[in-house]
């Protein structure tokens, strides 16, 4: 299995846009069958160092995960996350 986790900044932070990322990420699920899991988290704390969102989700295969990687729903929605500023880091690993 593999675990995806994407950390997301936010130029425009404010409770309603992450709240429309995090609908537009989960969305994914039921339109993308080789996710396994997805969650995305708002993160509450206000530190300096901290990021708006998480996302952790799940694949069968690194595989799986390069084919979501250019799925066009994925890429529809990473363009609209570069459209807005966004930075963002991510770990992948084999667990």
């Amino acid at each position: 299995m593999i675990k995806h986790i994407v950390f997301f900044k936010l130029e425009d932070n404010s409770d309603e846009h992450k709240k429309i990322i995090q609908n537009k990420i989960l969305s994914l699920k039921n339109k993308i069958d080789i996710i396994k899991q997805i969650e995305v988290g708002i993160n509450f704390t206000k530190s300096e160092r901290a990021y708006d969102l998480a996302l952790i989700s799940d694949f069968e295969s690194v595989e799986d995960l390069q084919s979501y990687a250019v799925n066009p729903l994925h890429v529809e929605v990473i363009n609209y996350l570069k459209s807005k500023n966004t930075i963002t880091k991510v770990v992948d690993y084999e667990y």
